[in-house]
């Protein structure tokens, strides 16, 4: 029994080298970050000092801290002689991090290699796979993404849903216009492609939403009266992190999905967990939050 955040970030030196090699977007120069779609990020290298973050999972009293590749990088859709050593960089670095450290797999979704992924799988200790959101936003994405999710459901394994890249128009907007319209967006339209295309295929599958699915759940009453009701209700198997989000929207997804399907994640270091782990709901839903749903989404145990 121990508390868990299921959504952070932290960019080991392998990673960070790999980026500084390249000359096209993703590429780093020294600590600027260049993408597509998005400004020039100066990346503080504090904020993933390995010794430092450990620190932090401590004082927050977390026993398990999930790292993921930040899927507006843009690595999975690179093609895979591009992305692999990108892959095998971030792979090498999370699966050497010390406690209170885990991590997600990640995969090209561009170029779809269910063998590799099996094989970074196998290199022990990753909690399930991460993939792009915009990769499983309508049918044609969840058709060509079918053989990792179904590599998933062979073992036991949950998906973990993360904003995509912003795309060009992220570059033309004000710094925080990718996380507040792109990101939300794509998380928007993945939660509802799931429902459509993604739990047909996949019933067993076990899946959690980046940042409350963008607020999707929200939706649920215009859905049940402008799309199909039958889709409409909870789902056991689906769960929304709370990333970069406060009392009042988790109290709102909490009335439309129940609180069983709400698990803690931070998004550190581009936002802190909340002071209240509960978000003021209480110590049930701080239990429910950081210790029991985690371990539902994640061994699929009660």
């Amino acid at each position: 029994m121990t508390n868990v955040d299921v959504h952070q970030h932290l960019w080991t030196p392998s990673l960070v080298a790999a980026l500084r090699s390249r000359r096209e977007p993703p590429f780093m120069d020294g600590w600027t970050l260049f993408l597509d779609g998005e400004p020039p990020y100066e990346v503080a290298p504090a904020a993933h000092d390995i010794a430092r973050r450990a620190e932090l999972a401590a004082a927050d009293g977390l026993g398990r801290a999930l790292v993921s590749l930040s899927s507006p990088l843009g690595v999975e859709w690179l093609p895979e002689e591009q992305a692999r050593p990108l892959l095998d960089a971030y792979h090498e670095g999370v699966a050497a991090l010390p406690e209170p450290f885990g991590a997600w797999a990640a995969a090209c979704v561009r170029d779809v290699d269910a063998a590799a992924t099996a094989e970074d799988l196998d290199r022990g200790g990753f909690a399930g796979l991460q993939l792009p959101a915009d990769a499983l936003a309508d049918a044609a994405g969840y058709a060509r993404c079918a053989p990792l999710l179904g590599l998933l459901e062979d073992r036991d394994l949950p998906l973990f849903v993360h904003p995509g890249p912003a795309g060009k128009a992220g570059a033309e907007g004000p710094g925080w216009w990718p996380a507040m319209v792109p990101y939300v967006r794509q998380m928007h339209a993945a939660w509802f492609a799931f429902r459509a295309f993604g739990r047909p295929r996949h019933p067993r599958l076990r899946v959690c939403f980046a940042l409350l699915a963008g607020l999707a759940p929200l939706h649920g009453e215009r859905f049940a009266a402008r799309g199909d009701a039958g889709l409409a209700g909870t789902d056991g198997r689906v769960f929304v992190e709370t990333s970069s989000y406060g009392p009042i929207a988790v109290d709102s997804v909490v009335r439309a999905l129940g609180v069983d399907a709400v698990v803690q994640g931070s998004d550190r270091p581009y936002a802190e967990p909340p002071l209240h782990p509960g978000f003021g709901l209480g110590g049930a839903a701080a239990y429910a939050f950081r210790i029991a749903n985690p371990r539902r989404l994640l061994t699929g145990e009660d």
